[in-house]
């Protein structure tokens, strides 16, 4: 049984890359099942964050914990959707595959896939409605097939939460539409989302919540609370379009 009522706790941290600090004295509770936002200009640290979340990075000071417990002891119960740009799409893997790959920390070194563990792979490939591709090349895939193939992984592991790195990048809108569906189906049945999003206008309808951080976390709760002007004109540099207006930042 989880010790903690939160799904991740990020309590005061901060991770620095060859002495340059990536986030400084971050803290945030995420409850469960929500579907999270993370937004902030780019090189605010929303991918470290995420890194971090996963017991990817060590801390230079803090900590983050998962259903509390500390993040090292539970790695491989946080299912994660990298950013495109991460991955060899050359590799000669097929899309069956990749989503098979989602089960590999189920099998023990020494044996082969299971029925039950191709099953949760097709299962997942259905659900991200990618099963008429499964013996492609995953390079062969659109952008937007490709982060639904990646998404299928994630779901396959059968974590309780997702971690997800700008999975809206370079696709259409009606692509964009059908991984929101699949992140709100996931909600409802019991999953807690962190999503990696650069979009303000749409981060007001597709999350819960919102963490707004440019390195240093300057707000976390509902989009209506976090979107406000005074807020982003500290962390986005320039003008700023959101909700049909223009918020310029005051220059001091």
């Amino acid at each position: 049984m989880p010790t903690s009522p939160y799904a991740i706790e990020v309590d005061h941290l901060t991770v620095s890359y060859h002495a340059r600090a990536a986030l400084l004295d971050v803290s945030v509770r995420i409850e469960r099942d929500q579907l999270v936002g993370v937004i902030g200009p780019n090189g605010a640290g929303k991918s470290t964050l995420i890194k971090a979340m996963l017991g990817f990075l060590k801390p230079d000071v803090g900590s983050v914990t998962i259903e509390g417990q500390d993040v090292q002891k539970v790695k491989g119960k946080v299912a994660y959707v990298p950013q495109r740009g991460s991955v060899d799409w050359d590799f000669p893997i097929t899309v069956r595959e990749v989503a098979l790959m989602g089960r590999y920390q189920r099998i023990p070194w020494y044996a082969s896939p299971s029925a039950a563990d191709r099953e949760a792979a097709k299962e997942a490939l259905a659900i991200v409605r990618m099963t008429e591709f499964a013996d492609r090349q995953i390079g062969e895939l659109s952008g937007g097939q490709q982060q639904r193939v990646f998404l299928a992984r994630a779901l396959a592991q059968g974590s309780d939460i997702l971690l997800l790195d700008e999975p809206f990048a370079g696709v259409d809108a009606a692509t964009e539409r059908a991984i929101l569906e699949v992140l709100e189906r996931a909600k409802k049945t019991g999953k807690t989302l962190v999503v990696v999003h650069h979009d303000l206008v749409t981060a007001a309808e597709y999350f819960d919540k919102l963490i707004l951080i440019k390195q240093r976390m300057y707000a976390y709760g509902p989009p209506q609370a976090v979107l406000q002007e005074d807020l982003l004109s500290k962390v986005y540099e320039g003008r700023l379009r959101i909700f049909g207006k223009v918020f310029k930042e005051e220059t001091t």
